[in-house]
């Protein structure tokens, strides 16, 4: 794959800029990767550059011109293209749009509303983490010092389950954002690899923003959600229910503490190990490295190959 994909960019009719760290990383890195073309006819993909506050009049034009002035969307309409977006493509009756959202790829940078996301085609980026505080590999903790789990500020939102997680001595609670200095860190580290288990809520706002960062202490996910999760990052190569414990928190802390209790501890010890190796996936790098986030997403792009036809290309050659 990375001397064959080519990924072409078109020139993005207005500045572009990305709210999410994890976007302009991967706009900046693909611009500045091997994967990036001048050459559109050697192209597998065609990213198109827009800002998210773009208005939807805006974005039909935008791709009503590649439509009528240039031959690539029309060759699939638009299904080897590809474009980033937190929160998807609303639902509208403009043609352009409706192409857009049905067939190009979407590249988001977080849980988007239910209903934007299309699974056999989108794509999560990995969130952006801090890795320079991480050591290599994780080491066990001594069952002694563990703990059942641990939730960290903001991950869980909801009013109920806070409070009972704030009662339970089982688990700890980070009551402050994350530390920023090293020593702080290094703390704050060692509370995440001494957990079994960390808390996010999936939906309903909660966004799970460092859960590479607890895989490469060994903490296993417990990713408490009301609906099926089809847009988790890197759902094509990573095997989630592998490392990560999905459950619903109607029933309270309870519930979930009924469910983690059925992981016993060989499982337990597997799903960190998957999970410590998989957080390779989670770095970005600059400039990026072999099997990190940005080349991982792309290597889903890769993936993706296979299901885009070329009807008219026939045509395309002899004309």
């Amino acid at each position: 794959m990375s001397t064959t994909l080519k990924i072409f960019t078109y020139i993005p009719f207005k500045p572009v800029s990305f709210p999410s760290p994890a976007e302009s990383l991967f706009y900046k890195s693909l611009l500045d990767s091997p994967y990036s073309t001048h050459d559109p006819d050697h192209a597998h993909f065609f990213f198109i550059p827009f800002s998210p506050d773009t208005s939807t009049r805006s974005l039909a034009r935008l791709i009503r011109t590649l439509r009528s002035e240039l031959p690539y969307w029309n060759r699939t309409l638009g299904a080897d293209h590809f474009f980033l977006s937190s929160s998807g493509v609303r639902y509208v009756s403009d043609r352009n749009i409706v192409e857009l959202k049905k067939n190009a790829i979407q590249v988001s940078g977080g849980p988007v509303p239910i209903g934007n996301f299309i699974s056999h085609k989108d794509i999560t980026l990995p969130p952006v983490f801090d890795s320079s505080e991480f050591s290599s590999s994780w080491i066990p903790a001594p069952a002694t010092e563990r703990v059942l789990g641990f939730v960290g500020y903001g991950w869980v939102r909801d009013r109920v389950l806070v409070k009972e997680l704030i009662e339970d001595p089982e688990f700890f609670m980070e009551s402050e954002p994350p530390p920023s200095s090293p020593s702080e860190r290094r703390n704050y580290g060692e509370r995440l690899g001494k957990s079994d288990f960390c808390l996010f809520e999936y939906g309903g706002g909660g966004v799970v923003l460092r859960i590479g960062e607890v895989l490469r202490y060994g903490c296993v996910p417990v990713v408490i959600s009301d609906r099926p999760i089809q847009d988790l990052p890197l759902m094509d190569v990573l095997r989630w229910q592998d490392m990560a414990v999905f459950v619903n928190g109607g029933k309270g802390i309870e519930g979930v503490k009924r469910v983690l209790r059925r992981v016993d501890e060989e499982s337990l010890v597997k799903m960190k190990r998957l999970g410590a190796a998989a957080a390779q996936h989670f770095v970005w790098n600059s400039p990026p490295q072999p099997l990190d986030a940005f080349n991982t997403v792309a290597y889903q792009l890769w993936l993706r190959r296979h299901t885009i036809r070329y009807a008219e290309r026939k045509e395309w050659a002899q004309s």
